[in-house]
């Protein structure tokens, strides 16, 4: 039914990637904070920006961790969403998922994140400038971009 009701907005000349309200919010984000992922994925696959920011510097996948919804961030995800795109707080998604009480979908966005930015990889880098990696909950740290041969550096 909201699918049948969003299709005839869009036949009537609304466009996926349009401003839906004065925050500047695009169809995209109101469906990832609604938690509504096949409404999110029927408006990716006609052509909605998974990376359009509104007037806060959010992209969907901040309203998807937000909310906490673990399937729109799958939807996201799986149509090549930014997980580096930061708010005009500076927050990325995952910080967003960890704020607001959401440690699945953090992990989950943690996860993500250091398989797109392997080790080695200067963006995989946490904010400590240790290179991470999540492996089933863990962080596991692998040590600076200073360490060499698995040995700290003498002080």
């Amino acid at each position: 039914m909201q699918l049948d009701c969003l299709s005839s907005l869009l036949e009537a000349g609304d466009a996926v990637n349009s401003m839906a309200d004065p925050c500047g919010q695009s169809p995209a984000h109101v469906a990832a904070w609604g938690g509504q992922a096949s409404c999110l994925l029927w408006l990716l696959q006609s052509g909605a920006d998974a990376n359009q920011q509104d007037r806060c510097g959010e992209t969907p996948i901040h309203k998807a961790a937000r909310a906490g919804s673990a399937e729109c961030l799958g939807v996201l995800v799986a149509s090549d969403a930014r997980l580096d795109i930061c708010n005009n707080e500076g927050k990325t998604a995952e910080d967003l998922a960890w704020a607001c009480g959401f440690p699945y979908c953090a992990r989950l966005l943690e996860t993500l994140r250091c398989i797109r930015n392997p080790v080695g990889d200067v963006a995989a880098q946490d904010r400590r400038g240790l290179f991470c990696c999540t492996l089933a909950g863990q962080k596991r740290v692998l040590g600076s971009p200073e360490v060499q041969g698995g040995k700290r550096p003498r002080e």
